[in-house]
């Protein structure tokens, strides 16, 4: 089947290792694209949340795809996000084709362009951390109704209603939202970028943004636990790509990954992980 080829595609907060994840529509997603460089901007992983019982082969396969692409010639930007901050530690490290750093800074037919995860502009992040855990304990305890509700939704032929999103639409939410982008905006200006890439708060959007400081193209990636969007750059502009609306073809996981096991996942990921090693030291590349 044939893919499309976008110039760059940037997604977060994937947040592999918990239930929330969408991993099969991410996978079916990537398997439909060639993407010359592919930014993954952060909270990739969910180590808050990791749990070693739960990570299932859809989360395997996801990673295998990802590791594929770099090997196949994909440049691959991992970008750090507050979920998966432990990867900070290893920020300019490269592998082959892959590359992790805490940021990126593009220069896009003349644009300047940012892209970062976003949590250090999140004023919520101030907040002490028992208000944090509550909040994620409130967020988790809402999915699991979201679940139960929608099967009965299903038994009655309606379709899945995401109570997140909803409880996302109050004034308080959008305030919150407006503060984050707010933020993201004035600090991009600083810096004199004229196109600013986040993900974070699990709001995808395109907006050009007005200030006294200047304009700027505010964008943000989404996430792929109930939004399923991305970004893509392509014939000089960028497209908020959404799964559930834009997917013109059905797009399954490559053969490949379909059949495979447990076993075979882990063994063809270290083998990919093992060619970039390799890779790395035959070009002379360094951190």
């Amino acid at each position: 089947m044939k893919k499309r080829k976008p110039q760059i595609v940037v997604l977060s907060d994937v947040h592999l290792g918990t239930r929330e994840c969408q991993a099969d529509s991410l996978l079916a997603y990537l398997s439909s694209i060639r993407p010359a460089t592919l930014v993954l901007n952060g909270d990739i992983f969910d180590f808050e949340r990791f749990d070693k019982a739960y990570f299932p082969p859809s989360h395997f396969k996801v990673l295998k795809k990802i590791l594929g692409l770099a090997a196949s010639g994909t440049t691959v930007y991992y970008l750090t996000g507050n979920r998966d901050q432990v990867f900070r530690k290893f920020t300019g490290t490269t592998l082959g084709n892959l590359q992790i750093r805490d940021k990126l800074l593009l220069n896009l037919d003349g644009r300047k362009t940012w892209i970062f995860h976003g949590d250090i502009c999140d004023l919520a992040g101030t907040q002490t951390k028992w208000v944090v855990r509550l909040g994620a304990l409130g967020y988790r305890l809402l999915f699991l109704a979201n679940r139960g509700f929608n099967r009965v939704r299903r038994l009655t032929g309606r379709g899945p209603y995401s109570l997140a999103r909803r409880a996302g639409q109050n004034r308080a939410a959008a305030g919150h939202r407006e503060r984050f982008e707010k933020s993201v905006v004035d600090l991009a200006l600083e810096n004199r970028y004229d196109t600013v890439i986040c993900g974070h708060i699990h709001h995808p959007k395109k907006a050009w943004r007005e200030t006294p400081k200047g304009n700027c193209l505010y964008l943000n990636s989404g996430d792929w636990v109930e939004s399923l969007t991305a970004l893509e750059y392509h014939f000089k502009r960028w497209k908020l790509y959404k799964y559930q609306e834009d997917k013109l073809l059905p797009f399954f996981a490559d053969e490949e990954l379909k059949g495979m096991d447990m076993n075979q996942l882990i063994s063809s990921i270290l083998e990919i992980t093992e060619t970039n090693k390799d890779k790395k030291t035959t070009d002379g590349s360094g951190d």
